[in-house]
């Protein structure tokens, strides 16, 4: 199809999401548990991304360049890589689809979505939609499978010759074994991998949207979110206002419960290994002299539900600074100077998110700069947005989503010398 035909239909797909957007929020809430106000808000977003990259598609410019001799001329053409293998993981369940799906259609490649084992009634959702808006058959592909072939799966994906590009959003540990099934043929690849982000709150900063902005980052989908916080920094000067604030918001904001009552914030995790994760990060870091300010444990209404936990005392040496929790856990850990924050911040070997609240403007700038991190919220404590480039450094993965740099990462650059004129 001609950019343009590709642009209608993506525009298409999104206003159908638009349309069955409370059935496909309710879809989300009764397969991953998040809150549906919360999977609303993603249903959102994830349209958001076709209709971005409807727009995008017709903006795929090559480039004409000088050449040295004057009888040729220097093309540069941006041409689709072909088929792309699409892994997502259960967290967002559609948006992670729409992010990586809405840049490859727009550049010209099918795709083979292989969804979360979790969660694959979303892909399906948006497949039966992909048909209603005149996708192709065969352009947008959902292979689900059982936890148990999910491997198997993997690797098919990721050595056939067929594939020429992989794009996966999950674990760092995941990403190593699919990027070493893709060297063999030399995949293209991109991954949004494991995050550890830390949250640092300097003396100068506002205490109140502080508090606020952490609330955000670190309980939205119950903590199990790739850019939620993992480490919460605090000056010395307000530390104990900020852990007291913060425990009063947990206890007056967070509700705990069915994703489909209206009152509740915080719904069940995604399963009882991701509870027992959350307990022995907890378990551990109170050995060792972290005090549990509020929550700490299984809540009653049953067993992948989960207190919002707050901790103090927390030192760089327990589980839950060194690994991410992927739950909602906050442990704060108080530090006295600026290139000390910096130093922790920066000391774990993936770097996705971070965050920090200031109110000093030469702060703000050497910091942004220091963090070693694909994406910072100065401020702020949400930024994903479509227009913005999604994406870490260090082992949080390769390449950027969203965003117009997000079509490129399907798209080759072929160079064609024009002679003999």
């Amino acid at each position: 199809l001609s950019p343009q035909e590709r642009s209608v239909r993506l525009r298409r797909w999104y206003e159908l999401m638009m349309e069955n957007k409370d059935e496909l929020a309710r879809i989300i809430t009764a397969e991953n548990g998040k809150p549906l106000k919360e999977a609303q808000g993603e249903i959102l977003y994830s349209a958001s991304f076709l209709e971005w990259f409807a727009e995008e598609a017709r903006r795929v410019y090559g480039d004409v360049i000088p050449a040295s001799a004057k009888d040729r001329r220097i093309l540069v053409l941006k041409q689709p890589v072909g088929v792309a293998a699409i892994i997502t993981p259960w967290n967002f369940p559609s948006a992670m689809i729409t992010r990586k799906v809405g840049a490859a259609l727009a550049a010209g490649c099918t795709v083979v979505v292989k969804p979360a084992e979790d969660t694959p009634l979303s892909a399906l959702a948006l497949g039966e939609l992909a048909n209603q808006a005149g996708i192709p058959a065969g352009v947008y592909n959902v292979v689900p499978c059982s936890r148990q072939q999910t491997p198997a799966v993997g690797e098919v994906l990721c050595t056939d010759p067929l594939v020429a590009k992989i794009s996966f959003t999950g674990s760092t540990a995941t990403g190593k074994i699919l990027l070493k099934h893709a060297a063999g043929t030399v995949k293209r690849v991109s991954m949004e991998l494991g995050g550890h982000a830390p949250f640092i709150v300097f003396d100068s900063a506002s205490v109140d949207r502080a508090v606020a902005g952490a609330l955000a980052s670190k309980y939205r989908n119950s903590g199990q979110t790739c850019v939620c916080t993992n480490r919460f920094l605090v000056q010395k000067g307000i530390h104990d206002k900020f852990v007291e604030k913060f425990a009063k918001a947990i206890e007056r904001e967070l509700h705990v419960g069915s994703g489909f009552d209206a009152k509740t914030t915080q719904g069940p995790l995604i399963n009882e290994k991701a509870v027992e994760k959350v307990e022995r990060h907890i378990n551990d870091a109170v050995s060792q002299g972290a005090s549990i300010v509020t929550g700490g444990k299984r809540h009653s209404l049953g067993k992948n539900f989960f207190e919002p936990t707050l901790l103090s005392n927390v030192t760089t040496k327990m589980l839950c600074t060194q690994e991410e929790t992927f739950g909602p856990l906050a442990p704060v850990i108080k530090f006295e100077t600026e290139a000390e924050a910096i130093a922790i911040a920066n000391a774990a070997n993936v770097g996705l998110a971070g965050y920090f609240y200031s109110q000093d403007p030469a702060q703000i700038w050497r910091v942004a700069e220091q963090l070693e991190v694909g994406m910072v919220g100065v401020n702020e404590g949400i930024v994903s947005s479509v227009e913005s480039p999604f994406g870490g450094v260090k082992q949080s993965g390769l390449g950027r989503e969203g965003s117009k740099y997000g079509i490129d990462e399907y798209l080759e650059i072929k160079y064609v010398c024009f002679g003999g004129l």
